[in-house]
């Protein structure tokens, strides 16, 4: 029991230092390519403990202070059940006890929370972020959720461990062996994270700070704090999904931090599309190349 609470106070606190240095390193990219000088590495930290020791100067009932609550449990959750690291003892969290189809689950928790606390401001900036928000979920969400059961249906079960354990070289990377399966899963992915170009949920100028706008003080930065906690938490399950998962810390951060790279990249290029844009788009792209792959992993098996 003490290994495992231990265990499980390291990979949270190793996801808090991780999110924000790389969401810290997002701001100094972007700024760079706008020719700009950006903020600190460390200013996500900074802004973090500043809201987190203030106090709310709004509250709509205690749905609004409970939805964050419950966002935050959802991230929590999630990263407990990610294997870190394969063949080790530590940072596994209670990943033994759940599988890929427990994570999927999980990570709904976060927008239905974010939606009843948002909900019950009655802000209609708001209201209109957890719109597109609940509307680019629609559209993100088939095509993200075959792109998994593509990685399962290739190694015949849901363990993520075991998906790790079959991916033995960086010959046998689901990334070389299954690619439509990454190239499904990326686009999606990219959105969850809430990456141009299907960052329509906090848009600028068009929603002001979506669902964001009504909340300060203690409850933003617990929000904050989760954000940047799920971040690495999909970073680190596409490591195990895709690139072999990781040995050691090292092989872990440098892996994920590619892989965040990549999506930094893609979202620095391409401009905002619209909220119909976007579903159609899922629709369309990666759910039809999901539909192939599933017809090519059947055909072949």
């Amino acid at each position: 029991m003490l290994h495992i609470l231990l265990d499980s106070l390291a990979m949270i606190a190793l996801c808090y230092v991780m999110g924000f240095l790389f969401r810290g390193f997002y701001r100094q990219f972007n700024a760079r390519l706008q020719r700009r000088w950006g903020p600190s590495i460390w200013q996500n930290f900074y802004d973090n403990l500043k809201f987190l020791l203030k106090s709310e100067t709004l509250i709509h009932g205690p749905m609004f202070f409970f939805g964050p609550i419950i966002i935050a449990a959802g991230a929590i959750t999630t990263v407990l059940f990610i294997p870190f690291l394969k063949d080790s003892i530590w940072l596994q969290g209670v990943s033994a006890h759940g599988n890929l189809i427990l994570i999927i689950y999980l990570l709904v928790v976060g927008p239905l929370g974010n939606a009843l606390a948002v909900g019950s401001s009655g802000n209609p900036f708001g209201v209109m972020g957890v719109t597109r928000g609940l509307t680019r979920l629609m559209g993100l969400e088939v095509p993200f959720f075959l792109g998994l059961a593509l990685v399962m249906l290739q190694h015949e079960t849901a363990s993520v461990q075991a998906i790790m354990a079959a991916q033995d070289s960086i010959a046998h990377w689901n990334l070389i062996t299954n690619p439509l399966a990454f190239a499904v899963i990326l686009l999606p992915f990219i959105a969850s994270q809430n990456g141009s170009p299907f960052d329509v949920v906090g848009a600028p100028v068009e929603v002001y700070a979506g669902p964001r706008v009504e909340f300060g003080g203690r409850l933003l930065g617990v929000l904050m704090t989760q954000n940047m906690m799920m971040t690495v938490a999909k970073l680190v399950l596409m490591v195990d999904l895709f690139l072999g998962g990781a040995s050691n810390i090292f092989e872990l951060i440098a892996k994920a931090f590619a892989l965040f790279l990549l999506t930094t990249a893609i979202s620095a290029t391409f401009p905002r599309l619209k909220t119909e844009q976007t579903v159609d788009f899922f629709w369309t792209v990666p759910l039809g190349v999901a539909v192939l792959g599933v017809i090519l992993n059947v055909w072949l098996i």
